[in-house]
């Protein structure tokens, strides 16, 4: 069984997704998510003119080696661009090797540990009235677990406000990204309100996490953690940027508020120290930009001693190939903690996906599952997604008031 082709496919059915087809010699496909977003043509450019011709002749059913082959084997490794391209070609290869096998993917990598994962959704709001309502609306479709976020904006997921000046239209007569004003003083003051105001509202019975989004300093996370500590948060999710992880020690020092990062490492290697230092409780890496489904399910064991528990990360622009992936390990590994899910399929704006993606996640009662057909159960008509052709979009930026950059 060997690799026929691979190749790229951009679809935008609502948002862009770049996904990766791998063909064998023996006409099985299989189907991966390699979506970079506001980066999507780098790594299509990356999977069509370099990696694919690496790829054809190969053995399909030698998923370490060709791992290795395209993350080893390049002098110039890692990164998000490279490792989400690898990421999109490793979950198409277990797409084949289940099919190949007849079983589904969670079979190949040990079976069944539950009987579906649970998840979280997400409510925002532009006050904490609204925050509540849209928690006791998920705890009505079944969930257990809910984001809270407190918006400055309508819109503004992560607290921004809007920023009325800058630039929307690009020289071409495109779109730029849509930009936002953040400051941490009024986030700061907010939060610990808004935490103890739905924690009274909703009780103790449903989970409650936080996204912090990269934007505190490491005083300012620990100061938010330890004041937010009396309302038993589930966790406190990326409260420091990855370039400040260090900073977790005294976030660590501070308050036993459970810490959730990693969906801006795209490495092994930069998960490590952090898990053997204990100064994480639950790995919120996107299985699309550390490399796939491989790499994802070593570290979900190197935790597991560890008292660590995964929490991929899920977001919209994961399609839903990226999430079925997801889901397969979180139903194999014993240290799964919790499931970060977005619906595409019920979202107004991304209806086309139901003519795009068939199968897939199946969720019920706040839980995921994954179907019992083979590979990652899932497929795409790529005579739909090619009517929706790539449109160039970007993740927003964030200014602070005196119109420095900062993290969105």
């Amino acid at each position: 069984m060997r690799i026929s082709d691979c190749r790229a496919l951009v679809t935008c059915p609502g948002r862009n997704f770049v996904l990766v087809k791998i063909t064998t010699d023996n006409g099985l496909v299989g189907w991966g998510d390699a979506t970079l977003n506001g980066r999507e043509l780098a790594v299509a450019t990356l999977i069509e003119e370099h990696l694919r011709h690496l790829l054809i002749g190969e053995e399909a059913g030698r998923i370490e080696h060709l791992w290795n082959l395209l993350y080893t084997g390049a002098y110039w490794r890692g990164g998000p661009v490279q490792n989400t391209a690898l990421a999109g070609i490793d979950m198409a290869l277990w797409d084949i090797l289940g099919k190949a096998a007849g079983m589904p993917v969670y079979q190949l990598l040990g079976g069944r540990v539950r009987d579906g994962a649970i998840a979280y959704a997400n409510s925002a709001g532009t006050n904490v009235e609204q925050v509540i309502a849209g928690v006791h609306d998920r705890i009505r479709a079944g969930f257990k677990a809910c984001r809270i976020q407190l918006e400055m904006s309508a819109g503004s997921t992560y607290g921004e406000k809007s920023h009325p000046g800058a630039r929307t239209t690009a020289a071409d007569g495109g779109p730029l990204p849509s930009a936002g004003q953040w400051e941490p003083t009024p986030y700061l003051r907010a939060l610990p309100q808004m935490f103890r105001e739905v924690r009274q509202a909703v009780g103790e019975e449903i989970e409650l996490l936080h996204d912090v989004h990269h934007r505190l300093s490491p005083i300012q996370a620990a100061q938010l953690a330890k004041e937010i500590e009396p309302y038993h948060p589930f966790f406190l999710e990326d409260p420091v940027a990855p370039e400040y992880r260090d900073g977790l020690v005294t976030i660590r020092q501070a308050s036993t508020t459970p810490i959730a990062i990693g969906e801006g490492f795209f490495d092994i290697s930069t998960c490590y120290p952090l898990m053997a230092d204990r100064l994480l409780d639950y790995l919120r890496c996107d299985l699309g930009h550390i490399g796939g489904i491989t790499p994802a399910r070593k570290l979900a064991h190197m935790a597991e001693p560890l008292c660590i528990r995964t929490a991929w990360h899920g977001p919209p622009d994961l399609s839903p190939v990226g999430h079925a992936a997801n889901v397969h390990v979180d139903l194999s590994v014993n240290n799964f903690g919790i499931q970060e899910w977005f619906d595409h399929r019920r979202d107004p704006n991304l209806r086309a996906c139901n003519e795009v993606f068939k199968g897939g996640v199946i969720a019920r009662d706040g839980c995921l599952d994954a179907p019992d057909a083979p590979g990652l159960g899932i497929e795409v008509d790529e005579d739909a997604a090619r009517k929706y052709p790539y449109k160039r979009g970007y993740l927003p930026v964030v200014f602070r008031a005196d119109g420095s950059v900062y993290p969105w």
